[in-house]
Order: structure tokens, then sequence, then C-alpha cells
């Protein structure tokens, strides 16, 4: 099920929202800390986190899927949101330097025409950041948030997944360790159980922080060739010796 923009926009209003957000920031601007002269897209629902591109990259536009909704973004600037199928985006081919991917992946029906598409529009030696939920964090567990819609994945998942759409995973972590309950007590400890939970690796984090290269040529394996002895029958001439054979002539 894919979320309403308007319960989207909601949530991050929360503070639990605001939390999450703070979290999910720095581990996106931890990987994509140098934009410039670069085009960046967020598809799905990335405005909290394209804030912090803004000023940065050459050009910043949300792309938003037709059955979530569409709003207005950034709020006192002209629109640089569009309306758009996920399988078909409205982009030329090689067009964006840097797609990510937040309530995307786990809300499309065909996640695998999806990454396609995202393949397609990158440029040679483009990167997608891919935020999903973790299959055994709480986080998917709970539909109070929009981290619980939809199809929550393990690491070896989305490993596949990417690998099957030519892209090459370089760095993987795991944000939001904090439980999805919007009590003050938590949200004050937040940074504290997001730095206790990354340096101790727990396995129960609400999401998975993922960035992919994409691959210019499918790897293709060689298979083995096996050789086998050929036997070519031959005539042998009358009054011969047992045992010899003499060559064919050319």
């Amino acid at each position: 099920m894919t979320p309403d923009v308007v319960d989207l926009r909601n949530f991050y209003a929360s503070p639990l929202g605001q939390a999450a957000c703070r979290s999910l920031t720095r581990a996106i601007g931890a990987r994509w800390s140098k934009l410039t002269g670069l085009h960046v897209m967020g598809l799905g629902y990335g405005v909290p986190y394209l804030d912090s591109f803004l000023g940065k990259a050459e050009r910043v536009i949300a792309a938003m899927p037709e059955k979530q909704g569409v709003i207005h973004w950034p709020p006192h600037s002209p629109s640089a949101t569009v309306l758009v199928v996920n399988t078909l985006l409205p982009f030329a081919d090689q067009s964006l330097d840097r797609v990510l991917l937040v309530h995307a992946v786990e809300t499309e029906e065909s996640p695998a025409d999806l990454l396609d598409e995202v393949w397609r529009v990158l440029s040679p030696g483009g990167s997608v950041l891919v935020v999903v939920p973790n299959r055994r964090g709480l986080w998917a567990r709970m539909d109070t948030t929009p981290f619980g819609q939809g199809q929550p994945y393990s690491r070896s998942q989305m490993t596949a997944l990417l690998r099957h759409a030519m892209f090459s995973p370089i760095h993987w972590s795991e944000e939001l360790f904090m439980p999805p309950i919007p009590s003050a007590m938590l949200l004050r400890a937040a940074p504290a159980l997001e730095r206790i939970g990354a340096a101790l690796s727990l396995p129960f984090a609400g999401v998975h922080v993922i960035e992919a290269t994409k691959l210019l040529y499918r790897p293709v394996a060689v298979r083995k060739v096996a050789r086998q002895r050929s036997l070519s029958p031959f005539l042998v001439p009358a009054g011969a010796q047992a045992g010899f054979r003499r060559r064919p002539l050319a």
C-alpha cells in the first residue's frame, strides 16, 4: 500500500518524524557530501532529505508517484516537484547523477522494473541511494509510520534486487535504532541510541541505507567447454597387416 502524500507530510512534521529525518539526513549526507554540478532526483517522498541538497547540487528534483500524490516543494520557491509513474520516468537516458529512493521500493508493485528505470536515467558512474525498511526491525512491524507500509527487505534480498538491475552495492549502513514510539523521553535519547546501535551493529535497526553504482555492462558467465575426442572411421586397404592403420589421404 502506498502512503498518501498528506500522511507522509504529517508524519515528518511530527516529533517522531523529525527525529527519524535527522538520523537519515546524517547518513545520506555522509555518502553524498559533494554534489557540485550534479543533477539529483528524489523518488518517492524524499523532500525532507532533499532540503539539504538545495544550493549544493546543480539541480534537485522531487519525483512523486501518482498513487501517492504530489505537494509543492520547496515551500518558498518555484516548484521542483513532478508527478510520475515510477516505471516510466519523464527523464532522458543518462540525465541524472544521483537518485535517492525513499518510500519508493517497498511500496512499488514491481521493484525490479523501478530499479531498471532508475538505471536508465542514471549517468555512467552515477549512483543510487536506497532507504528501505529492515525486515527484522521494529519500524517495519508498526504501521503507524510510513516505514511500516509495503514490503520490508533483508540485506540479502536488497543485494539480489540491486544486482539483478545491474547495480553494484558499494556501501551499506543501518539507521533508526530508536523504537518508533512518540515518547518525549525516547526522542531526547534518540541521538545516543543511534550512536550505540551503530557502534554495536545491532541487528534490529529500522531501515537499510544502501548506496550502489550503475554497472555499464552486464557480466556474462564464461562456461567451460567440455572437449570430446571425435573418432572418424576410415577404410583399410585389403591385405593390410592386422593392427596396422593407414591414415587416409587428404
